[in-house]
């Protein structure tokens, strides 16, 4: 056996970039998420954005009370992302959750772990993207049932829509949702999509649901915005690209406007 040659400490040290990728993106998902994370790796992740992903428990069924209890792992899960290193933004990535828990709630629980982080929900996102489409009537569809909608109807009101109409689908089960086809989706959208309503909002970070917007926004011939793209272009625009991408709908053309 040839002996092993001596180990030699290099005489210097390479040169370091200043980070790895020039933005960083944390993104805080469900246990059981099947579609956030593979969302935001295509459409935010690049060669000059990281997107760095921590999960928290979670149990179905989606109910209020079930998706409040997840309020109290939130600072533990921003923890979890690049300890101790400045993010660009961080996205809790559960539409539902952040309506009934509430937008600065989770604000004040992320940076509590990242101070002065900037802190992206999906509803809020998706109250900037119908301001930045210049939209003010919107019908609503969600996948979850009556009771965990009524919130997200309250939630658009108070932040000044007109809801034409809101449809649900009565799904419990969030591995459930992820499994609905896009094309389906297409077509929920023809049908919840009321004729005075100048956008449609799809709600449910589960939902494969960014994957159907060119084919939501052809049938109704109006802005589809849904809740991980509009999370997703709230998170690039907070890294500064403002790079137009149609392929992911009329949304992803426009600039953030607040």
């Amino acid at each position: 056996m040839k002996p092993l040659p001596e180990v030699r400490l290099a005489p210097s040290r390479p040169a370091l970039d200043a980070r790895p990728l020039e933005k960083r993106v944390g993104l805080i998902a469900l246990a059981t998420d099947h579609t956030s994370e593979v969302d935001f790796r295509r459409m935010v992740a690049s060669e000059r954005i990281g997107v760095y992903v921590a999960r928290i428990p979670y149990a179905n069924p989606t109910t209020p009370e079930n998706l409040r209890s997840m309020q109290p792992s939130l600072s533990a899960g921003a923890a979890l992302i690049l300890p101790d290193e400045p993010l660009d933004g961080v996205c809790y990535s559960c539409t539902s959750a952040s309506v009934v828990i509430g937008d600065a709630e989770i604000e004040a629980a992320i940076q509590a772990a990242k101070p002065g982080v900037p802190v992206v929900t999906p509803p809020m996102a998706g109250v900037r993207g119908l301001n930045a489409l210049g939209v003010k009537r919107i019908s609503i569809l969600t996948p979850y049932t009556v009771e965990t909608s009524r919130p997200m109807a309250a939630y658009f009101a108070a932040h000044g829509f007109d809801i034409e109409s809101f449809t649900c689908l009565g799904f419990e089960d969030d591995r459930e949702m992820a499994r609905i086809k896009p094309s389906s989706l297409v077509e929920l959208a023809r049908t919840a999509t009321h004729a005075q309503a100048d956008a449609l909002f799809v709600s449910c970070t589960a939902l494969r649901a960014a994957l159907a917007v060119p084919g939501m926004e052809e049938v109704v011939g109006r802005p589809v915005v849904t809740s991980n793209q509009a999370s997703a272009w709230n998170c690039l625009r907070l890294c500064g690209d403002d790079t137009a991408r149609p392929e992911f709908g009329r949304l992803m053309t426009k600039r953030l406007t607040e």
